[in-house]
């Protein structure tokens, strides 16, 4: 267990996932400094502490109470049957803001189209325990082994097949592997010790970070527009301009004139704003945000 029981333990994810979720954290407001060969985080709330372990073996941290809480994958969660409480899906990756998938893959030429085809073989994988409990749910028997890395390049002199994750599947194609089946899609989640969860004052913890996290990943996608646009054009615009709810509209000095103000996609704004100007909008701006709390 924790050795101060007056802060929260969380624990972070080293690796792959460590520089997305460092920056999620900034976002939402809870900046973490870490020095290179520390692997205890600085924050600046005085009711945190926590460590930088493995993805891997976080949930089963939280499990066994040294973590009140962690950051970690769904699919390490599953491979290590882990006994925690998932507190919210965090849906960011190292690469993309996407779910990741676990895939089985083959060469090209295989000649394996379906699981039933992998009887007898050999699969290379981080995901031992749940390739194997997929393997016995399809009804196959397989040598499955674990891979320390690079698996993409095991196939096929050292395994038959592999299982690996992917979020564009842009590594499969470049080492000429084809996708024979999905065994799960995964993201990241936060999850909570079940001690700790039912402890009130860890539990309106979690669930604070949990609320700024989530916070902060539904607005990076997210910009505010404010503009000043003729009354007589505001339904018009109004109708076809993306808000949460409705815009918020405020009367200007000119009565003939109204502010209007809304939240729209990024990716969207580039369509939007000429929209807008070509309906007499005036004093256009977009801002960016750091939070989107619904």
């Amino acid at each position: 267990m924790s050795q101060n029981p007056a802060k929260l333990m969380i624990g972070l994810p080293k690796g792959s996932l460590e520089d997305a979720t460092l920056g999620l954290f900034a976002r939402a407001g809870f900046p973490v400094a870490k020095s290179s060969r520390s692997y205890r985080p600085s924050f600046d709330d005085p009711a945190l502490d926590g460590r930088f372990i493995r993805a891997q073996e976080v949930a089963r941290y939280v499990e066994h109470g040294f973590f009140d809480c962690g950051l970690t994958g769904q699919d390490w969660v599953k491979e290590n049957a882990a006994d925690v409480h998932e507190v919210c899906e965090l849906v960011y990756s190292r690469a993309t803001a996407q779910k990741s998938r676990w895939v089985l893959c083959v060469p090209e030429d295989s000649p394996v189209r379906s699981p039933k085809d992998l009887q007898g073989k050999r699969i290379a994988t981080e995901l031992v325990e749940t390739t194997r409990r997929w393997l016995a749910g399809h009804g196959v028997t397989a040598e499955v082994e674990f891979s320390w890395g690079a698996t993409e390049v095991k196939v096929p002199e050292l395994a038959d097949a592999i299982v690996d994750i992917t979020e564009t599947g842009s590594s499969i194609k470049a080492n000429k592997l084809r996708i024979v089946d999905t065994l799960m899609e995964t993201t990241t989640v936060l999850v909570a010790n079940r001690k700790a969860w039912a402890d009130p004052a860890k539990r309106a913890k979690v669930e604070q970070i949990a609320l700024m996290l989530r916070g902060a990943l539904d607005a990076q996608h997210m910009v505010g527009l404010k503009f000043n646009l003729p009354k007589a054009s505001l339904d018009k615009v109004a109708s076809a301009l993306p808000a949460l709810r409705n815009p918020t509209v405020s009367p200007l000095s000119d009565p003939a004139w109204v502010a209007v103000e809304t939240l729209v996609d990024n990716r969207l704004s580039r369509e939007i704003i000429p929209t807008l100007k070509a309906n007499g909008a005036e004093g256009i701006f977009e801002y960016s945000i750091n939070k989107l709390v619904r």
